[in-house]
């Protein structure tokens, strides 16, 4: 089991989130040593997704590189 998230940890969102600036149905992510985590704003009390750093590295990659794009 993975060490517990400090509570003082920087969660950030999307400047792109919410037509509002709201976080409604956007994702947050916080570095922490040696990875990455992820919580939906909509429900932070449930665990968020943990990747490590060459994981979270690998997504990023492959979002530039366009493979996520719409057909």
């Amino acid at each position: 089991m993975p060490a517990p998230i400090p509570t003082d940890t920087t969660w950030r969102t999307s400047s792109f989130s919410g037509s509002q600036g709201d976080s409604t149905g956007c994702v947050e992510v916080a570095f922490l040593p040696g990875g990455v985590a992820i919580r939906d704003t909509k429900n932070r009390n449930l665990p968020p997704h943990r990747y490590t750093t060459a994981e979270w590295d690998a997504f990023l990659a492959a979002i530039r590189a366009g493979k996520f794009n719409h057909p």
